[in-house]
C-alpha cells in the first residue's frame, strides 16, 4: 500500500442518533490531538429528540479536520465520509469531496433502509452518482461475527458498529490504537466488559482494512510539522468555557457558584462543574431559568464568583434578575451559549443572534460588558476574562459563545496559570469601617467597593429599587436617578478592554473583513485564501463587544470597503453603525444554523472587490 502525508484531512462521522457518531469522532480526534496535529471539530445534531431510526432528519454528523499545521475550522467538506445508513448517505453525500472516500454499512442499505431514505431503485451509488472509492463493508455483521462469544445480546452488539467504522478509519490514517483503547477503558471503566468489547471491535475494523485494503490503493499519514511543548487535550468549548471559571475563582481565591437550569446547548457546563467540588465548586440544578439567576446573584452578594449558563430562551427569562444584578452591582457571569431561534427555534444549531439581546435586551438603562469567545479553545480565556471584568468592576457580564464553539472542540494546550493576571476585587478597606456607604465609589473608575454581609462595621441594603447614591437609602428623586444611570454606564464604559487587532493586509488592504465571536477560523481561513490568490484582504475580529475597543472608529474607517459578516440578519453591523458615526458597511449575513463555508465567503467577499 503506497502511504500518501497530507498537511490536512477531513473527515465526517454519520449515522442514526444512536449509533454513536459523536463517540466515534470524538476519539478520533483525541488520537489526533495526543499524536499533535491541530485540530478542529462540529458536532452536528439533529433537532428531534429521537426521529425514527433510519429517517432523514434523525441523522446526526460529527465532523473533524486534522492538520499538521494549524486549522480554524472544521472544513467545507470532508474527504472521508463514513455513512453508517442510507438515509446517513443520502443527507451527507453532499458534505463530501469529489475525490472524497466513502465508508458504508451494506447491512443497513436494505429495501426497508432505501425506502425510509427516499430511495427509487436499489443501487444508492448509482442513483446519486457517486463515482468517488466506496468502502462498501457488512459492517453489522462483522460485528455479531467478533463478537459472538461475547454473551451479548443482538442489541448491545450493534451499539459497538460505530467502533468498527472507528477502526476502519484509523487505519486509513495509520492511527496507534493504543490512545482509542485507552479512552474506551477510562469512559467505561464500571463496565469493562463493554470497553473490551468495543476495543475488540476496534481491531476487528483496523484489522479488515489491513487484510483487504478495502477498495483503496493508499492510506494517509498528517504528521505534525510544529510542535510546541506541552501538555495537550482535545476540549470542546463548554468544558473550557467551565474550566476558565474554575481557574478564574482559583486566582481570585473565592469559591465558584453556579446557578443553573438545563438547557441545550449550554447544559454541558453545568455537567463538568458538578464534577469538581473537590475545587470549591458549588452547582445548583434549579426549578427555572430566573432561580438559575437569582440563585448566583445571592451567591455573589455573599462573596462568591457567581456564574449561570444558559442559551438564548434563557437569556429571555433570566433578564429580570440580570437587571437585579446590574443596580445592585454585584459581580455576575452570564454565559450564553446561542442557538437558533426565536422562540424554541433550532435547539441544536448555532447562530449569533442573541446579540442585542445581550447588549439591550433588559428594561431601562442597563449597561452591562459583553465578551465572545472566538473559538472552542479561546473559551477558557473569555470565560478567565469575564470573570475578571465582573469582580474587578463590580458588574454583571454577559460571555456569548454558541452552539458551534461549545459543542465544537480544539487541540489545547493546557495553560499554566501562574501567567495569568491576577483577579483584584475591590474589596472595602478598614479605613471605611463604620462610614461605608453600598455606593461609595473609586473616583477614577467609578467601581464601587464590595463589602460582603456579616462584616462588622459594613452594615448595607441592596435592592431592586433605585438607592441615593450617597446614603445607599431607598430613592426616587429624580436626580438621583438620573445620576445613577449614568455612574452605571459610565462605570462600564470605562473598563479598559484590548485593542481590536488587524490580521492579514492591515496596512493596504482594499477589503476589510470585520466579525466577532464564533466565526473567526472561517473569515480568517477565507482572508488567508484571497491573500494567496493576490487579494489585498485583512480581518478585524471582535472580542470585546462592550465596552468596544478604543481604537474601533480607526480601524473601521481606515480601509475602503468593509464587509462585516456574521450569523444574524445584520445585528454588530447595526450596532457598529450605532457606535461609529458616518460607518456604513457592506454585509454577509447568513441565518442557517450552520457554521459559514470558506468558499463561499470567498465568492461573497470577491464580489464585493470587483464592485
Amino acid at each position: 500500500m503506497i502511504v500518501k502525508e497530507l498537511d490536512q484531512v477531513v473527515v465526517r462521522f454519520s449515522g442514526d442518533s444512536g449509533d454513536g457518531m459523536q463517540l466515534a469522532g470524538n476519539i478520533f480526534s483525541n488520537i489526533s490531538a495526543t499524536v499533535g496535529n491541530d485540530i478542529s471539530t462540529f458536532p452536528d445534531y439533529p433537532a428531534d429528540i429521537r426521529a425514527p431510526q433510519g429517517s432523514l432528519t434523525g441523522v446526526s454528523g460529527f465532523q473533524v479536520h486534522i492538520g499538521a499545521g494549524k486549522v480554524f475550522t472544521p472544513g467545507d467538506k470532508c474527504d472521508v465520509l463514513v455513512a453508517m445508513n442510507a438515509a446517513a448517505l443520502k443527507t451527507q453525500y453532499k458534505f463530501a469531496k469529489s475525490t472524497a472516500c466513502i465508508i458504508i454499512d451494506t447491512d443497513c442499505f436494505q429495501k426497508s433502509d432505501l425506502d425510509k431514505a427516499a430511495f427509487k431503485t436499489e443501487n444508492p451509488i448509482e442513483e446519486m452518482g457517486i463515482k468517488q472509492d466506496v468502502i462498501a463493508a457488512p459492517i453489522s455483521q462483522m460485528v455479531k461475527n467478533c463478537l459472538a462469544d461475547s454473551g451479548m445480546d443482538n442489541k448491545s452488539m450493534l451499539k459497538c458498529r460505530n467502533m468498527f467504522a472507528l477502526g476502519l478509519v484509523c487505519w486509513l490514517f495509520n492511527r496507534d490504537l493504543t490512545i482509542a483503547e485507552n479512552f474506551l477503558r477510562e469512559k467505561f471503566a464500571k463496565k469493562p466488559a463493554i470497553a473490551e468489547a468495543n476495543i475488540k471491535v476496534i481491531h476487528a475494523g483496523y484489522d479488515y482494512g489491513h487484510n483487504t485494503h478495502a477498495s483503496v490503493d493508499h492510506t494517509y499519514k498528517v504528521e505534525t510539522k510544529t510542535k510546541v511543548p506541552g501538555k495537550y487535550m482535545d476540549i470542546s468549548g463548554n468544558k473550557a468555557t467551565a474550566y476558565g471559571l474554575i481557574a478564574a475563582a482559583e486566582k481570585a481565591g473565592l469559591p465558584l457558584f453556579l446557578g443553573s437550569y438545563p438547557i441545550t446547548p449550554a447544559t454541558d457546563i453545568l455537567h463538568e462543574l458538578s464534577k469538581h467540588k473537590s475545587l470549591g465548586v458549588t452547582t445548583v440544578q434549579c426549578e427555572d431559568e430566573i432561580s438559575g439567576c437569582a440563585t448566583a446573584i445571592g451567591a455573589s452578594f455573599a462573596g462568591a464568583l457567581a456564574a449561570t449558563s444558559t442559551s438564548g430562551p434563557g437569556v429571555c427569562l433570566k433578564s429580570e434578575a440580570m437587571n437585579l444584578a446590574v443596580i445592585t452591582e454585584l459581580p455576575l457571569v452570564v454565559v450564553d451559549v446561542q442557538r437558533g431561534g426565536p422562540s424554541t427555534g433550532l435547539p441544536t444549531k448555532s447562530e449569533q443572534t442573541d446579540l442585542l439581546q445581550a447588549l439591550f435586551g433588559r428594561n431601562g438603562e442597563s449597561p452591562m460588558p459583553v465578551i465572545a469567545a472566538a473559538s472552542p479553545t479561546h473559551c477558557f480565556d473569555a470565560a478567565y476574562a469575564a470573570c475578571k471584568m465582573a469582580l474587578e468592576h463590580m458588574t454583571p457580564v454577559v460571555l456569548l459563545t454558541d452552539g458551534f464553539v461549545a459543542n465544537g472542540s480544539g487541540a489545547w494546550r493546557l495553560p499554566d496559570l501562574e501567567s495569568y493576571p491576577a483577579i483584584n476585587p475591590p474589596y472595602v478597606t478598614p479605613e471605611m469601617k463604620d462610614n461605608y456607604t453600598p455606593y461609595k465609589r473609586n473616583p477614577e473608575t467609578g467601581v464601587r467597593y464590595w463589602a460582603l454581609p456579616g462584616q462588622e462595621g459594613y452594615m448595607h441594603i441592596l435592592g431592586g429599587l433605585e438607592k441615593d447614591s450617597n446614603t445607599g437609602a431607598i430613592s426616587t428623586d429624580p436626580e438621583n436617578h438620573n445620576l445613577m444611570c449614568r455612574l452605571r454606564a459610565e462605570k462600564v464604559a470605562k473598563i479598559p478592554v484590548p485593542d481590536v487587532k488587524v490580521q492579514g493586509c492591515s496596512d493596504d488592504a482594499d477589503l476589510l473583513i470585520v466579525g466577532f465571536g464564533g466565526t473567526y477560523g472561517h473569515l480568517y481561513s477565507a482572508m488567508e485564501e484571497m491573500n494567496k490568490a493576490g487579494k489585498k484582504v485583512a480581518l478585524a475580529h471582535f472580542v470585546h463587544l462592550n465596552p468596544l475597543p478604543e481604537n474601533t472608529a480607526e480601524v473601521l474607517k481606515k480601509y475602503k470597503k468593509v464587509v462585516v459578516a456574521e450569523q444574524n440578519l445584520g445585528q454588530f453591523a447595526g450596532y457598529l453603525r450605532m457606535k461609529v458615526d458616518g460607518f456604513v458597511p457592506y454585509q454577509f449575513n447568513e441565518v442557517k444554523g450552520q457554521p459559514f463555508v470558506v468558499s463561499e465567503l470567498v465568492d461573497a467577499f470577491t464580489e464585493i472587490l470587483n464592485k
